[in-house]
């Protein structure tokens, strides 16, 4: 019997699946904290071993990294929400410990892997997925490969600027659409404005998150409705953008925030009908929620697994 390890890297768990070689069913599952008593990079391998079949051959590795990665080399060059993780040669390393074949792509890159082999992307050859949740990132399939660039960094559609001069991203700069229409550039705009004085039932909590604001527009709630519809207008304007840019048939929109449904999606589709040059852009055009969910990036990684290592 032959199988395939995928591995999903987050800022809270590691998760380990093994799937035997032609399979999309997990034959097993486990999950560690990300933090620990040992390092990340320890507690990776540990959950490995826990997923490492008895009965058969591994015939490669695959992993679904954090923040920007070189696929080429495997190396993880910055983790964000995991400290020290800088430049982490990820690839050399699970090679030497469990000797077989590793490949390393960027978390989002994989998820758009998953969502277009296995999820809503299905039958398409020109497929973007952006996941909208604390941050903003995506993956941009064209003619049925992964668009890398040279370094394998392309996809960072959550850095495109849509207003100048607009609040600071996470990364520090301003503007990006990541500090508008993601949950955490959600939950600020609405703190700020309550802080401002605008009327709304959530100046009742000391800290708003994106699940409140989303609980309170479905309640009727002006502001946090507003929040949606300021959220979405700036995605369907970077959206339409992606348009001009890639001609694609599908956009896939995953995240906790997609899953607020037509309070996003609705604004978001308004826009892109606003801002898109020529009509035909739209043709055969289908913007769609991810059908994975928590699983894009184990079955992304599963995707590049089967491409990397088929036998």
């Amino acid at each position: 019997m032959k199988y395939h390890i995928t591995v999903d890297i987050g800022g809270t768990q590691i998760r380990s699946a093994c799937y035997r070689m032609n399979s999309n069913t997990p034959v097993m599952i486990e999950r560690i904290s990300t933090q620990g008593e040992q390092s990340a990079l320890e507690r990776l391998c540990m959950v490995v071993e826990k997923t490492w079949p008895t009965d058969g051959k591994v015939c490669g590795i695959s992993v679904a990294a954090p923040g920007p990665v070189d696929p080429w080399e495997g190396i993880i060059l910055y983790a964000p929400n995991i400290p020290g993780w800088k430049d982490i040669h990820l690839k050399n390393h699970l090679q030497a410990q469990f000797k077989v074949p590793v490949t390393v792509g960027n978390d989002a890159n994989m998820a758009a892997m998953g969502e277009w082999k296995f999820g809503s992307g299905i039958g398409h050859h020109h497929l973007i997925y952006l996941t909208i949740s604390t941050g903003i990132g995506g993956g941009i399939i064209m003619e049925d490969k992964l668009l890398l660039g040279q370094r394998g960094l392309a996809g960072e559609m959550g850095h495109v600027t849509v207003l100048p001069g607009g609040p600071l991203c996470g990364c520090g700069k301003p503007g990006h659409l990541e500090a508008i229409s993601s949950g955490t550039g959600i939950a600020r705009w609405t703190q700020g404005e309550i802080q401002k004085g605008r009327p709304s039932a959530l100046s009742a909590h000391e800290v708003i998150t994106a699940k409140l604001v989303h609980q309170a527009a479905t309640e009727g709630d002006e502001l946090a409705i507003e929040a949606f519809n300021r959220a979405g207008f700036y995605l369907g304007m970077a959206l339409a953008d992606f348009l001009h840019l890639f001609n694609p048939t599908i956009i896939i929109l995953g995240g906790g925030v997609s899953r607020s449904g037509e309070l996003l999606f609705a604004p978001t589709r308004q826009a892109i009908e606003q801002f898109v040059i020529e009509p035909h852009y739209l043709d055969n055009f289908t913007l769609t929620q991810a059908a994975l969910g928590d699983e894009a990036g184990l079955m992304g990684s599963l995707a590049l697994a089967q491409e990397y290592f088929p036998a």
